[in-house]
């Protein structure tokens, strides 16, 4: 077989089974990741593109190691769920760094954490003045975690005793690309002719909208294909 082809042939079974790889270990893996997911990423994919373009290795052996690791990840994942001492040892645990407005020195030198990427960290959540700060702590996937003081945090409904009756709806896609989405009409107990009908008060056909969806008010809101814009603010 030509190198070319057999490269070709390769990579489609790295993409395949890397593919089958991230789904049988669940979204987890591809979100915000703590270090045991960065290890295991990184690795199926080291693996997988020595596998797409490296015909020294057999096909054979490179195979069985991303399944034999994925096996691996997979049963860590399973125990993990059982046991908290497992979590806390492939995961980590979450690590503070202000306490009672005080700055953990101790803590962030353990992690080696600088005061410039922990004010960077305050700003990405719209604060930046540290003396609002009661409580913040680094979850295990790197992301900061913040308690503002009682006397800073943002004003609710509830504080003003506005209070609001819930949400009646979980907003419902009902119309893509033109297509009617038959499976979340006949799970929520909608029809096609209530749609029908919100159509033409707007007299519009099925084919104009580009996507619909039933609201949380249970009001239709939809989006066409012909926006009505004549100078975008920003265009590509």
């Amino acid at each position: 077989m030509p190198d070319h082809i057999e490269v070709i042939l390769r990579t489609m079974f790295a993409f395949a089974i890397l593919f089958g790889g991230a789904r049988l270990l669940g979204k987890q893996t591809i979100a915000q990741m703590n270090i045991f997911d960065f290890i295991a990423a990184i690795s199926l994919g080291s693996i997988a593109a020595n596998l797409a373009f490296n015909t020294t290795l057999p096909f054979q052996h490179t195979t069985i190691s991303f399944v034999s690791l994925v096996m691996i990840i997979y049963v860590i994942s399973l125990l993990a769920l059982r046991s908290r001492k497992i979590r806390g040892l492939m995961a980590g645990k979450p690590t503070l760094v202000i306490q009672n407005g005080k700055i953990l020195e101790g803590n962030m030198k353990g992690m080696r954490y600088t005061l410039d990427y922990l004010n960077q960290q305050l700003r990405e959540k719209d604060i930046f003045d540290i003396s609002e700060v009661e409580f913040a702590m680094i979850e295990t996937d790197g992301h900061m975690s913040v308690k503002k003081y009682p006397s800073f945090e943002k004003v609710t409904r509830k504080d003003l005793h506005l209070f609001m009756e819930a949400e009646r709806y979980m907003p419902i896609e009902v119309i893509m690309d033109g297509k009617l989405i038959q499976k979340n009409i006949q799970e929520n107990q909608l029809t096609e002719q209530w749609i029908e009908e919100e159509l033409k008060k707007r007299q519009l056909s099925l084919k104009d909208i580009v996507y619909a969806v039933r609201s949380s008010n249970g009001s239709l809101y939809i989006d066409t294909y012909d926006d009505h814009i004549h100078s975008p603010i920003d265009q590509e």
